[in-house]
């Protein structure tokens, strides 16, 4: 169980990466549960948005792939306890440092991230 696990979980978190480096609001958007809410802060400054103004935000700005970025996304670690799971995730673009700690839950026998927190670190 614990392996195909994991292998599901890598795979949207796959998915989320290269949703949010290509700008694939589509693939982005297949990796969420719906009525996410994504909470972080960024250089201070509070972020608290949902799912769908989060997705217009990708999808309004330029990708990481468009400005010649190189892909340095990796996932530090996750843990998963049954049907639950927290990945935590170093996501360095657009001139950020960004950590993201994603709850996963296995629903109707999909894993989907059901809550995103992020900060950038300097």
């Amino acid at each position: 169980m614990y392996k195909e696990s994991i292998k599901e979980i890598e795979s949207i978190i796959t998915n989320y990466f290269e949703g949010i480096f290509h700008g694939d609001v589509t693939k982005l958007k297949a990796c969420f549960y719906e009525n996410v809410a994504i909470y972080g802060d960024i250089k201070g400054v509070e972020y608290l948005k949902s799912i769908n103004e989060y997705l217009e935000g990708v999808k309004s700005r330029q990708s990481p792939k468009d400005l010649n970025e190189t892909f340095k996304m990796k996932i530090i670690g996750i843990d998963i306890m049954g049907k639950i799971a927290i990945a935590k995730l170093h996501v360095p673009m657009l001139g950020y440092n960004y950590y993201d700690y994603l709850s996963l839950a296995k629903v109707n026998d999909d894993w989907k991230i059901v809550n995103k927190l992020f900060t950038h670190e300097e």
